[in-house]
This record gives C-alpha cells, sequence and structure tokens, in this order.
C-alpha cells in the first residue's frame, strides 16, 4: 500500500489543504443535510482524506439517515477494516457490501479513501469499487456487488445524510478533511490525488475545486470556522451539529500534526478524546505510568504547550520521554532518561534526580516546553512565566537514549485521574491570543520562542 503525505516529512506538497474538522464521538459531532432530487442516483463518488483517533471501534465517515428500514454508510468496522454497505427498505441485507481485509490501525496518519459507484456498468464489480491511497482495494473480506442499475440509497433524495456518523450513531472520531460528493459520476482518486513527483509512493492531495459536483454534490473544505458546513462548491451546506470553531483544525493531510498516542495505552488505560489531544489519565490502583505522542525528535528545537484541565490530585507528571512506558509503576521523571515536572511540588525530575524545582501547578494552568535538542536543554514555562530563572536544565542528548528520540509524554504517579490538553499547535481549548511558531504555524497561548517550532510534518522537514 503506498504511504499518504501525513506519515512522513516532505515539506513542499504542491497543493496544500488549510483546514480539517475534529469529530468527537462523546459530543455527538457531525454535519447533516437533506438533498435534492440528484443528477443521477446511479452514480456517485465520495472522497475524503481522514485521521482516525481510535480503533476497534464501529464508526462513520459518512453515512444515510433514512425515514424507513433503508442504510448506507462509508466508514469502519470494529475490526478497523474500511467498509461501504448500502441496502434499500425492501432488502433485508446489504445490495452493496465492500469490506476491506487490510485493518487500518495507524491513529497518527492521515489517510484518503474513494467510493465510485455506476450500477450501470455490465460487469457486478466494475459497478462499485473503494480505493485506499490511490489504488483500488482488491482483497475484499466481503464482496457483495449491487444489481445492474441499482439506485443506492447513498445518492438518494429521502433521507439526511450525515459526515461523521449514520442513522445508528457510530459517531466517528479523528479529523476530517477536503470531504467530496460528486453526484452523477464515478471518478477515479486521480481526480482527487495523485503520487508525488520524487516519492512515487506518496500520496497526496490536489486541487478538486474545478470539478463538476451535480446537483448533490458538495465539497466541504472546513475553512470558514463561522461556517463549518459551508459547501465550497456551491448550496449544499450542512448543519453543524454539536461542533464549534475550536473544532477547526490546521492539522491536515498535507501537514500532520503531533497527538497523543492512543496506541500507548497499554499500561497507562487512560482516556483519550478531541482528536487525541485530551488525555485523562488512569485513576485505578496501581497506575503510575505515562502516555506519549505520535511524534519523537531526535534534534532541532520543539515546542508545545499542555492544559492542565483538571489534576490527580496534584500527583500530576508532565514532561517527555524516550519511549513509551514498560511498566503500570513507572513513573514520568524517575525512570532513566524520562524527564517529568511534578504538579504537587514543582520538582522537575529525570531518572529519579532533581533538576530543579519550579513552581507548582493547578487546575487551568498552561504549562509550555521549549525542547532544545541541538543543545540539550530544556526551558519550561507556566503561564507564560519562565521557570529556573531562564536557564536551561540539561538534558541527555536524544541520541544517547533507548530509542535515539524524545516524546512529548504525561501521567501522574498516584492513583488518581489528571485531565491534559496538549497543544502542539491545533489546541481542542479556546486560545486568547493566537501565536504561530516562525514559519507561520500553530496556534498557541503564549509567544513561541525564536528559533523553536511547533511538532508537524512540514517543521520536521526542516528542521529535525
Amino acid at each position: 500500500m503506498p504511504f499518504i503525505l501525513g506519515t512522513n516529512s516532505i515539506k513542499d506538497t504542491g497543493y496544500n489543504v488549510a483546514n480539517s474538522l475534529r469529530f468527537n464521538s462523546g459530543s455527538s459531532d457531525n454535519l447533516s443535510k437533506s438533498l435534492s432530487t440528484p443528477t443521477n442516483d446511479k452514480k456517485f463518488t465520495f472522497s475524503c482524506w481522514f485521521k482516525k483517533s481510535k480503533n476497534a471501534t464501529e464508526m462513520n465517515l459518512f453515512g444515510y439517515q433514512p425515514s424507513g428500514n433503508a442504510e448506507a454508510y462509508i466508514g469502519f468496522s470494529d475490526s478497523d477494516q474500511i467498509r461501504y454497505a448500502d441496502r434499500d427498505s425492501s432488502d433485508t441485507t446489504p445490495e452493496i457490501f465492500l469490506v476491506s481485509n487490510a485493518k487500518l490501525r495507524d491513529v497518527s496518519a492521515w489517510y484518503h479513501v474513494v467510493v465510485s459507484v455506476d450500477t450501470t456498468q455490465g460487469t457486478d464489480s466494475n459497478r462499485t469499487k473503494l480505493y485506499l491511497n490511490g489504488e483500488q482495494i482488491t482483497s475484499l473480506a466481503n464482496s457483495t456487488y449491487p444489481s445492474q442499475n441499482y439506485t443506492p440509497e447513498m445518492n438518494s433524495s429521502d433521507g439526511t445524510k450525515v459526515i461523521g456518523a449514520d442513522n445508528n450513531g457510530n459517531y466517528f472520531n479523528g479529523y476530517l478533511a477536503e470531504v467530496v460528493f460528486i453526484d452523477g459520476q464515478n471518478l477515479a482518486p486521480t481526480s482527487f490525488g495523485e503520487f508525488d513527483e520524487d516519492s512515487p509512493t506518496i500520496w497526496k492531495p490536489i486541487d478538486v475545486s474545478g470539478l463538476t459536483f451535480g446537483t448533490n454534490g458538495f465539497y466541504l473544505d472546513f475553512e470558514d470556522s463561522s461556517a463549518l458546513g459551508n459547501d465550497a462548491a456551491g448550496s449544499n451546506n450542512f448543519t453543524v451539529n454539536n461542533l464549534t470553531a475550536v473544532d477547526q483544525s490546521t492539522d491536515t493531510c498535507t501537514n500532520n500534526f503531533a497527538t497523543m498516542n492512543s496506541l500507548d495505552n497499554f499500561y497507562q488505560g487512560a482516556t483519550f478524546s478531541e482528536g487525541n489531544i485530551k488525555l485523562v489519565t488512569y485513576s485505578g490502583s496501581g497506575k503510575y505510568t505515562w502516555s506519549t505522542s505520535t511524534i519523537g525528535v531526535s534534534s532541532g528545537k520543539w515546542y508545545w504547550e499542555v492544559k492542565v484541565s483538571s489534576t490527580g490530585n496534584d500527583f500530576d507528571t508532565i514532561g517527555f520521554a524516550p519511549s513509551v512506558s514498560t511498566s503500570a509503576t513507572a513513573i514520568l521523571g524517575d525512570t532513566t532518561n524520562s524527564v517529568g515536572w511534578h504538579g504537587y511540588n514543582g520538582q522537575f525530575r529525570k531518572a529519579a534526580s532533581v533538576l530543579a524545582t519550579l513552581s507548582t501547578y493547578t487546575t487551568n494552568d498552561i504549562l509550555s516546553f521549549a525542547l532544545d535538542l541541538d543543545n540539550n536543554l530544556i526551558y519550561v514555562y507556566k503561564n507564560g512565566s519562565i521557570q529556573n530563572s531562564g536557564t536551561g536544565i540539561s538534558i541527555t542528548a536524544a541520541a544517547s537514549v533507548s530509542s535515539g528520540f524524545y516524546f512529548p509524554a504525561a501521567g501522574t504517579n498516584d492513583n488518581a485521574a489528571g485531565t491534559y490538553e496538549f497543544n502542539f499547535g491545533s489546541p481542542s481549548f479556546s486560545i486568547s491570543s493566537g501565536n504561530t511558531d516562525g514559519n507561520g504555524y500553530g496556534n498557541f497561548e503564549y509567544a513561541v520562542p525564536s528559533g523553536y517550532f511547533s511538532l508537524n510534518t512540514k517543521n520536521l522537514a526542516e528542521y529535525g
């Protein structure tokens, strides 16, 4: 399978996607729209870019909410297989049901999916095609193709079409970008993306604004934070349900930002939400450990913020580590080369040694980290005020630690849950000031120190 842009560090992408929309299932986030009589009810193409935040959960990218027993959805099984199902109210089983054998479990990567349908085709396997990252999925766990001239519910005029859910709920967790529906044509992925000319295994987006969308077609680019359901191609604007301007994100398929890694949760048992940038640590017995971010760094200068939304009885530990935790009782800052700022006493610790005593912190404080891996120093701030009298705290070089990388991390050192909202440049909480790094990336509460950059793939390509 080809790579996609978000998993690598290509700086120059040609066409750049400005925004995505962050969906959180716990808030029942979705966009909805009742459409009219289609241009051609037997032909359509759906395309979108997505980054998952959760696995082993049934959830959908695009669905249909009917008035009767019909159903249609494009999304994921609870085994993480991508699928498209479609049946009308007269059927007891789907008329269309394609399910990939491949399982999509990478929560750090952007993917691209295309579903192309033309039920007038003479050959049944040509009537519905499923593509991932520019290539057709031919290895299918289920391959039920429609009868000739079947009318898919996904392009019907009845019921409500929903982005980020289906008629059973099954709300999406993650980020969506460049959501496109073409009414009346079955298009190939090359209408929406291309392989990079210098790295031909990397699939990246192209400008879709020149396509013909048809009566029920739409293009959601999420660039207007005051109208997140705006159709950039016409007038099929969607109603916004439970989403606000703070859910507009700059984490996209052309510039992938770090999030917290929900796959690093075996010992922690934390709860992840808001696109994996909000972390609630586990409060059960014997759980002292941490979770890490999806992007680690080995060189360069990097900046991120963490809002303490609630404390774990002041036993919060926020910092960074050279690897994932390997024990339920490992405390951030008390294991080899892990670094943790302890909320209850202000100790800044590495390998159980106190490197500095800083301010304590509590609910609603925002901590800032400026990690200098060129000089192996860390500068830390509380609510914009630099700690340790402005002196950088010496750390072990990343090249000398177990993985060769440092990952932002947070946890607790007692049996108490804390809530931390990481801001790698695309926050889940409102920012009152709005600061970017020197490349113009990110949205931070406090000024980014000169020469430091947010954790995203464009910056990694230049400075990592």
